[in-house]
């Protein structure tokens, strides 16, 4: 079991947050909210695991296991938007995600190990 790499920590934050923005203002311009309304739901999701892929290829992760960080990461967002939170939950994803990433830099093979 690895250890964690704090400055992977915070770039891992700093990328997710700063492309999970500019995908959103790029969405928020360029859609009408009534296409949010019928389809948030795959369109989040999918900017999420987007903006994840991203992360990895700047930092040089595997992509498998940065998805998969990137799906645990997501989790509280869908309490948050249960509870009409919808950013409460990238708020808390944010650091979840380079939580994992910052492991998944010392720890490869993190997703498939079974404890």
């Amino acid at each position: 079991m690895g250890a964690m790499s704090w400055s992977l920590f915070w770039k891992a934050a700093l990328l997710q947050a700063a492309f999970v923005a500019v995908v959103a203002v790029v969405l928020a311009v360029a859609l009408p909210e009534s296409f949010f309304e019928s389809w948030g739901w795959a369109a989040g999701p999918a900017a999420w695991f987007a903006c994840a892929a991203g992360v990895a290829g700047v930092l040089r992760l595997p992509l498998g296991g940065a998805l998969v960080g990137a799906a645990l990461a997501g989790l509280p967002a869908i309490v948050a938007v249960l509870t009409g939170q919808h950013w409460l939950g990238t708020v808390l994803g944010v650091p979840v995600f380079a939580l994992w990433c910052a492991r998944l830099a010392r720890d490869p093979d993190l997703p498939v190990e079974i404890v």
